[in-house]
């Protein structure tokens, strides 16, 4: 036992001092602060000064009704009436005295029209706002010009009433499945980036020290099923180190900027008032995921002994973390589909499968044991497995690259017994 925590501690401590660690770290925590303190950080380097854009009333009528209905919108800029002509007010746009430039008119049919002069036209923001004003402004006058009472323009546009209702007094209502959508999205991401990132981590520290020929020095001092469980839980400790700093300092800027960030965003994402058992099964799936996918990444890693071809071999595993995460994204809009229930209980695809259905439906558990119990089944097997393959493959050099060494791999660890 004494060995498997020399060689867990010795990876843990070479991945935690390297570089690339520090500043992956680093820049993924400035990114949170950032994240966090966006609104702040627009607030700095805006003047808080509304935009300005002039206007040029042809029309005689229209300006007064457009300046009260972007009023009563709150807009984020405001128009000025400009008193020269439309050249002049062009030249000024292009001095920057103002944004743009709006000319309102009237054509034969008394239809309202517009113009919008700007250096830039890529920003279409405010055109669009006011566009969308002016059309309501048009609806209005053609109502009143065909004699139309405006309540029945009104009541033509309105929404028809929809309700949807869940017969199943069990079943998650229309909020709730959005709240759980937007945190399933989140967890399966960070799932789906955790098995990869340190899925090849581990692969390429095996064919790491197979190339240096450190391994030979390992696994004189430790079995090679002590060593290739050892460096599962090293790079587990490594993302285990990541994820608590990342959460600490999310979470005390969060706390610092509660009353800031209520609803919106946070709302979406299901953050506030989101099931407790919806993070303990985030948990359950997420170590079980990793687990299944690092004891396979630390089986290929032993079967190269050059870095570059790591990812040539572990390529079909990162196929299938892409292939659950594709289903995955699916199934956040049809979670009882056939597709997402079959491949809930395959065990490749069940860390992220099973869990999409256990934060968007109301599961029996039985269903919920079941997948469980099939990836521990899994994970025994593929541990029993790839510790035969490991105990040969640390003692193949040369160049190799296939899944035939697998069973080269097998058969070189019943000779070193």
């Amino acid at each position: 036992m004494n060995k498997f925590w020399v060689v867990l501690s010795h990876t843990y401590l070479t991945r935690v001092k390297t570089k690339s660690f520090l500043i992956s770290t680093l820049l993924t925590l400035l990114f949170i602060v950032g994240i966090t303190n966006f609104q702040s950080i627009i607030d700095t380097f805006t003047d808080g000064d509304k935009e300005e854009i002039a206007m040029i009333d042809e029309s005689g009528a229209l300006g007064e009704s457009l300046q009260e209905s972007l009023t009563a919108a709150e807009e984020d800029f405001e128009l000025i009436s400009y008193d020269g002509s439309v050249e002049e007010a062009k030249e000024a746009v292009k001095n920057e005295d103002f944004n743009a430039l709006i000319v309102l008119s009237m054509n034969d049919n008394q239809i309202p029209e517009a113009a919008y002069y700007a250096d830039n036209i890529a920003e279409t923001g405010n055109r669009a706002a006011i566009e969308q004003h002016l059309q309501q402004l048009k609806i209005a006058i053609a109502t009143q010009q065909s004699g139309i009472d405006e309540a029945t323009i009104a009541d033509i546009y309105s929404p028809i009433p929809f309700e949807t209702v869940a017969l199943n007094e069990t079943a998650k209502t229309e909020e709730e499945l959005d709240q759980a959508r937007g945190i399933v999205y989140v967890i399966l991401f960070v799932l789906y980036m955790a098995v990869i990132i340190y899925g090849q981590m581990i692969a390429t520290d095996v064919a790491t020290e197979k190339s240096s020929r450190v391994m030979e020095i390992l696994i004189s001092s430790a079995s090679p099923v002590t060593h290739m469980f050892a460096k599962i839980i090293g790079i587990a400790f490594v993302g285990l180190t990541q994820v608590v700093l990342f959460m600490a300092v999310g979470y005390a800027f969060l706390a610092a900027k509660q009353d800031e960030m209520t609803g919106g965003f946070f709302s979406f994402f299901g953050v506030q008032d989101t099931s407790p058992s919806i993070y303990i099964y985030a948990v359950i799936f997420f170590l079980l995921g990793y687990m299944l996918y690092a004891t396979l990444a630390a089986m290929l890693g032993s079967l190269v002994s050059r870095l570059e071809d790591v990812n040539q071999l572990i390529t079909p595993m990162t196929m299938m973390i892409v292939a659950a995460f594709l289903i995955a994204m699916f199934g956040l809009q049809m979670p009882e589909s056939t597709l997402i229930t079959v491949t809930s209980f395959i065990p490749f695809f069940a860390p992220m499968i099973m869990f999409l259905r256990v934060g968007m439906l109301d599961l029996p558990f039985w269903e919920v044991a079941l997948s469980i119990g099939i990836l521990v089944g899994t994970i025994a097997i593929l541990a029993y497995i790839g510790a035969k393959v490991y105990s040969g493959g640390v003692l193949m050099y040369g160049r190799s690259g296939s899944f035939k060494d697998i069973k080269k791999a097998m058969a070189l660890s019943k000779k070193d017994k």
